[in-house]
């Protein structure tokens, strides 16, 4: 069976082998726990022996092993449980995606602990490359950054913080902005003054700073009073 550009989850189990095809990179988020359409995951929902022969696993083995011969049911459990076989091209795409997420987020989370700004991306892709930090494909991102973050602080000084915000917005926006005030952040506090106002308390990632203040001012054409601490 050719399969281009897809790819193949493999599971063996009790001495027999399973193979499903799909598309990887949906694959890959799949398995990583992000809430993908099984109709986008799955080429076709078949559940195989041996996808490079084209040869199908026969009803008796998946009844034996898995208990039942419904394909479908059968095909989720080698996706959860099997291992994604990916090419070198495919794996250097997940790899890439994967080290812009994480650059991306220690840009949003981590600032430079002297002057409380950012790093800007691409001062964090030089010193990870200087550092030779490996990209995981499989381990979640939020793992990655840990272990980037350490092997960054001998290069880049560097520190993971957040900012609380206390924002007064007039009763002119109060009601127009509320909501997108709110989701500019993690929400600790919202309080309605007797005048209309409103007074909201949001915790934001540290390389997130400006520009949160930048969206406040917009919104609020530059008239809501913004307090910022450290968190």
């Amino acid at each position: 069976m050719d399969i281009g550009k897809n790819t193949i989850v493999r599971l063996e189990l009790k001495g027999q082998k399973f193979e499903v095809v799909v598309v990887p990179e949906k694959a890959w988020k799949y398995k990583e726990g992000e809430q993908i359409p099984l109709k986008d995951v799955f080429v076709t929902e078949e559940v195989f022996k041996d996808v490079g022969r084209g040869e199908k696993a026969s009803a008796t083995n998946l009844v034996q092993v898995f208990g039942t011969d419904d394909e479908s049911k059968v095909a989720l459990e080698v996706l959860k449980r099997g291992e994604l076989l990916l090419t070198t091209e495919q794996r250097r795409e997940m790899v890439e995606a994967k080290r812009k997420q994480i650059i991306n987020l220690i840009s949003k989370s981590a600032v430079d602990p002297k002057t409380k700004l950012p790093h800007p991306p691409t001062r964090i892709e030089l010193a990870l490359n200087q550092a030779r930090f490996a990209v995981d494909p499989f381990k979640p991102v939020e793992e990655q950054v840990n272990d980037a973050i350490k092997v960054l602080k001998p290069i880049l000084p560097i520190k993971i913080v957040q900012f609380s915000f206390k924002i007064k917005v007039p009763a002119t926006y109060a009601s127009k902005t509320y909501k997108q005030i709110t989701s500019l952040g993690q929400l600790k506090s919202s309080q309605w003054g007797d005048d209309g106002s409103i007074t909201v308390t949001i915790t934001v990632p540290g390389g997130a700073r400006s520009e949160v203040m930048e969206k406040i001012n917009s919104l609020t054409h530059g008239s809501a009073e913004v307090t910022v601490e450290e968190a």
